[in-house]
C-alpha cells in the first residue's frame, strides 16, 4: 500500500477486525455516506485482508446490484492494488469468481448481483465465511437476507457500504438505526474522509447535485425526497438552439394514448446535447386520441429529414415501436430506471452537457410542476402527473447522453450505474 494515504476513518475500516482493535468483537461494519468519500476501496481492501488472514479453503461473496457493477465499482481498482501487495488473484470470468492466494492460503470469492427479488435464488445453497455487499441500499431485502443467511461459517462477518436513501428504507431502519443491537460498527463518511480529493474536486462534485440528492450524496444524510424534482431549474438553464450543423441527431419519446405523448429532438455539438425542438400531444386536452400512425407522422415531422441515429422510446410502447420500425426507424428501448435516471438528468443539466432550448415550452412547463410524491409510503416516488416530457428527457439522458460521456468523472465517480 506504498504511496496510499488513508484518513483516520478509512484506517478504522481497514483495522476494525484486527487483534487489539477496540472494534474487534463487532460482527459487521456499515460504511454509509457521501459519494467519493473513499468507502468502497477501503471496505474492499479490508474485506480481502480479513478473509485471507483468517481463513483457508473457504467461500466468500462479493455482492453488488449487478455482477458488472461489482467488477466496475469495486474490483477494477481493488485487484491491481491487491496484486501489488502480493496477493495472487485469478479471475474466472465465465464462473463469476476469483481465486485468491496469499502465502499458503487460498480462498474463493464469488460475485453475485442483487438486482431484483428473483436474485435471492442465485445465492441459495452456498456456504459462506463472509460477505461484502457494495451499494446494499440498492438491493432487494430478500437478496440481502438470503446472503446473510449463507454466512454460517464460524467467525464469519459482514461488510456493508452504500449511499443514503430515504430514512424509511428497510436497510436504514433494520441496520443503520439498529447498528448497536446488531453488534455492527457504523461509520458515516463525508468527502472530507477521502484524502485523495482536493477542495476543488469536492466543490465540483457538490455542484453536481441539488435538493434531496445534495443532502444524500454530498452531506451523507438519509433524508426523504420532497418538493420539486428539479428544484434548481429556471430560465437561466434555457438557451437558444445553436446555428449550423449538428454532429448527431436523436429523438426521444414518451408515448401515451389517453395520456400525453412527448417527443424531443436532440442534436449534439462539441460534447453538448441540445433539445432543440419538441412535439407534445395531449389527447385529453384535444379530446381526440391519435393512432400509432398519426404519432409516427408527428415524429417524422419533428425529424424534418434529418439523419436520426435512433429513436429512444418508452419501453412499454410496443405497438408504437413496431410502427416506427416498419417505417424504417431504428428504435432503442429506453433505460427506464427512474431514480438513477433523474439523478443522471439533473447532473447533466447542471454541468451544461444537457441543454433545453427556448421554444420547448411543454418541457419547461413540466420542469416547474414535476414533484416528489410525499405520500410515497417511505419510497422515493415521483407524482405521476406532469411527467411526460420529464420521462422522455430522462430516457435520453440515461440511454444516450450519460453513456456516450463515459469518462471517469461521470461513469465511475459520481454515480454507480448498475446496467
Amino acid at each position: 500500500m506504498e504511496g496510499l494515504v488513508f484518513s483516520p476513518k478509512q484506517r478504522r475500516v481497514l483495522t476494525w477486525w484486527r487483534p487489539g482493535s477496540p472494534d474487534r468483537d463487532r460482527q459487521a461494519i456499515i460504511c454509509d455516506g457521501a459519494v467519493r468519500s473513499g468507502k468502497t476501496l477501503c471496505t474492499g481492501l479490508s474485506f480481502f485482508c480479513w478473509a485471507m488472514r483468517g481463513f483457508r479453503g473457504r467461500n466468500f461473496a462479493l455482492c453488488g446490484r449487478t455482477i458488472r457493477s461489482v467488477r466496475r465499482n469495486l474490483l477494477s481498482e481493488l485487484l491491481p492494488l491487491l496484486e501489488g501487495m502480493g496477493f495472487r488473484c485469478e479471475q474466472r470470468l465465465s464462473q463469476n469468481l476469483i481465486r485468491v492466494r496469499l502465502g499458503g492460503r487460498s480462498n474463493t470469492f464469488y460475485l453475485f448481483g442483487g438486482k431484483d427479488e428473483s436474485s435471492a435464488a442465485l445465492i441459495q445453497g452456498i456456504t459462506l465465511a463472509g460477505a461484502l455487499l457494495d451499494e446494499v441500499a440498492l438491493m432487494p431485502r430478500s437478496f440481502v437476507e438470503q446472503t446473510l443467511a449463507r454466512c454460517s461459517v464460524a467467525g464469519s462477518r459482514l461488510w456493508f457500504s452504500c449511499n443514503p436513501e430515504s430514512p424509511a428504507h428497510w436497510f436504514y431502519q433494520e441496520w443503520v438505526v439498529k447498528a448497536e443491537e446488531k453488534n455492527a460498527l457504523r461509520l458515516q463518511f463525508t468527502m472530507e474522509d477521502n484524502p485523495g480529493l482536493s477542495p476543488q474536486v469536492r466543490a465540483r462534485y457538490a455542484a453536481m447535485f441539488q435538493g434531496t440528492f445534495y443532502r444524500r450524496f454530498v452531506l451523507g444524510e438519509w433524508v426523504a425526497a420532497e418538493g420539486l424534482v428539479y428544484d434548481f431549474f429556471d430560465d437561466s438553464y434555457l438557451r437558444e438552439a445553436p446555428e449550423g450543423e449538428m454532429e448527431q441527431w436523436y429523438i426521444s419519446c414518451d408515448y401515451g394514448t389517453a395520456n400525453p405523448t412527448s417527443m424531443g429532438l436532440w442534436g449534439r455539438r462539441d460534447g453538448v446535447w441540445y433539445r432543440v425542438a419538441e412535439r407534445y400531444y395531449d389527447a385529453r386536452a384535444q379530446r381526440r386520441q391519435r393512432t400509432d400512425e398519426e404519432h409516427a407522422d408527428a415524429l417524422a415531422e419533428l425529424a424534418g429529414g434529418r439523419d436520426i441515429r435512433a429513436v429512444i422510446a418508452d419501453p412499454s410502447a410496443a405497438s408504437f415501436c413496431e410502427t416506427l420500425r416498419r417505417r424504417g426507424w431504428r428504435v432503442r428501448r429506453a433505460d427506464n430506471q427512474v431514480l438513477s435516471g433523474i439523478r443522471t438528468t439533473a447532473r447533466l443539466l447542471k454541468s451544461g452537457k444537457l441543454v433545453i432550448c427556448r421554444g420547448c415550452d411543454d418541457a419547461v412547463r413540466e420542469f416547474g410542476l414535476y414533484r416528489w410524491d410525499e405520500d410515497g409510503q417511505g419510497q422515493d416516488r415521483v407524482k405521476k402527473e406532469h411527467d411526460h416530457a420529464m420521462d422522455e428527457i430522462r430516457y435520453f439522458a440515461a440511454t444516450v447522453a450519460a453513456r456516450e460521456r463515459d469518462s471517469a468523472f461521470f461513469a465511475g465517480s459520481v454515480e454507480r450505474r448498475s446496467f
